[in-house]
Formats: C-alpha cells, structure tokens, sequence
C-alpha cells in the first residue's frame, strides 16, 4: 500500500480522490481554493496540507488533476512545489490534459531528481469520475505502468497503455479535438436548424438514425430537447483550452489543423460572448443569436 498525494479536488478530481478512499488507499490532498469542498473526503479519512511541497514530502505517489500545462508546471517547478520535496522514487502520475512537449519536459525533470512519470488523462465525464469509470491514456513505462495499474484501477473501468511518456496526452488531445470538434459541428448545425425553423425533435430524430448518431449527439439531446445542458459537464474554456493544446501539437508535428482552427475559433467568440466557464451545451443558443453577414 502506497501513500498517495493527489493535487487537484476539481469535479473529476473530486471522483478520482473518492474512489481511492474507497479502496482503502492512503490519501492526502492539497488544499486550494479552486477545490470541491474536501468535508466528505476528510470524513472518509483523507488528509490535508497546504503546498505541493509538504504533500511530496509524505508522498509515494503523487496524482495530479489541474486545469492545463501552466498549472502543472507551477504545482511541479514552482517556489513550494513538489519537485523542492519529492522523494527518490516517488511516481508522478499527471492526469490533467497538458501540451505534450510540456510534459515531457517536466517529466525529464521529474526523472532527472530520482522519481517516475507518468501522463495519465482520461476521458469521460465528472458522473463516470464519481463512479470510478473513467478511462484512462497512460504514456509511460511499460513496467511502471504495471506497477501503478492497481491504483490507477481504484477510480478507471478502461486503463490503455498508449506508448512512451508524451503519448498520452497526445492521445487525450486527438480524442479531444474529435469529441469537442463533432459537438461543436452538431451545435453549429442545431443552431442553423433552429433558425431556418427545424423542428428540434425533427433534427435529432434524423440524425439519430442516420449518419449523424453518436456520443456528441447523445450529449446535446438534453439541450435539444428541453434547454438541459447537464448532458455535457465541460466548460466552453475548457474546450476552447483543450482545442488549443491540439492545435500546437499540430503545428509541433508540421500537421494540417484547417478544421481544427475553425472549431477554436468557434470556441474562442463563443467564451468572447458569453461566461466562458457556460457549459459546452450552450454553444448552441450563442450560435443562434450571432449572425453572420
């Protein structure tokens, strides 16, 4: 039984911890701000403590769950973070989305002062989170990935070793871009139905039972259908973050990203002309009221 560290109490973040505890694992967690509340966390018997650094020192495994890159390099390289406390052979395990030239930057740091890396994001949503369902993309080692796999299984149903440190994340941005980007297509799509006097139910009745069925559908149903937007829990900056990432790997790989840079555009005006933390859903309704010339 390792102890385990975990930075990030988000909405995903707040599953994953949950389902550590109910494994039995020992478990402390970073306090900040930008944190679920911790009440049921410290009731089930999870620690606290207040920087990055004092959390590594204790630390077999440290887990992160932040927003993007500079938040990961500020709790690893920054002034109390965790590289200024970690052990020799203290396993990171980075289950944010990062740029993944970034990550295999503080990963070689990482290694360089004795630990092991790992990039571990997941996929699917803060419901399958609290479930202990995720599935998780998991760049590293092939025989550290067996030795984490256990802990890894506490909070994951779907666990894919994806290759060398970096492959994860390379892995969750393409997933990303295919997932947001099909949403945002079907959003433009809806919007353009709505104005052109479509009937909603129509709309998704026919796509549902042709070409356009799929997951991204399923999740815009709920707005479709009656304004529900809980279907897809993912802020429109979180896409537009995630939509960004993939773009410069596009460009670190000399790839085309034609389409790509339209539904970050899309994104971008979308956050411009509303609450950028809106959910994903509601990039429908924006998409009604802007008009183009």
């Amino acid at each position: 039984m390792k102890t385990i560290g975990m930075i990030g109490i988000g909405m995903m973040g707040h599953g994953i911890a949950s389902n550590l505890l109910k494994h039995g694992q020992s478990l402390t967690v970073l306090e900040h701000p930008g944190n679920q509340p911790l009440d049921a966390l410290v009731a089930a018997g999870a620690r606290t403590c207040t920087t990055p650094q004092v959390l590594a020192a204790q630390s077999d495994v440290i887990i992160l769950c932040v927003t993007g890159t500079p938040q990961v390099e500020a709790v690893l390289l920054g002034e109390n973070g965790v590289l200024k406390g970690m052990r020799p052979g203290t396993i990171v395990i980075d289950c944010s989305t990062a740029v993944p030239t970034s990550t295999e930057k503080v990963a070689a740091l990482v290694i360089a002062q004795g630990g092991q890396f790992l990039d571990s994001p997941m996929t699917r949503t803060p419901k399958e989170a609290a479930e202990g369902r995720l599935n998780l993309l998991v760049g590293g080692d092939a025989a550290l990935f067996d030795i984490c796999k256990p802990i890894l299984a506490c909070f994951a149903e779907n666990i894919v070793h994806t290759g060398p440190i970096g492959s994860g994340h390379r892995m969750k941005l393409l997933h990303n871009y295919v997932s947001l980007g099909t949403v945002t297509l079907l959003a433009e799509a809806a919007a353009c139905a709505q104005r052109a006097g479509v009937d909603a139910h129509t709309f998704v009745e026919v796509l549902s039972k042709g070409g356009g069925w799929g997951a991204a559908l399923d999740r815009l149903k709920p707005t479709l259908a009656n304004g529900d937007t809980s279907g897809l829990r993912f802020s429109m900056s979180n896409a537009l973050k995630d939509l960004s990432y993939y773009n410069q790997m596009a460009i670190d790989t000399q790839a085309d990203h034609t389409v790509a840079q339209a539904v970050k555009a899309t994104l971008d005006a979308a956050c411009q002309e509303g609450d950028p933390n809106g959910l994903v859903p509601e990039l429908i309704e924006r998409l009604v009221k802007r008009r183009k010339a």
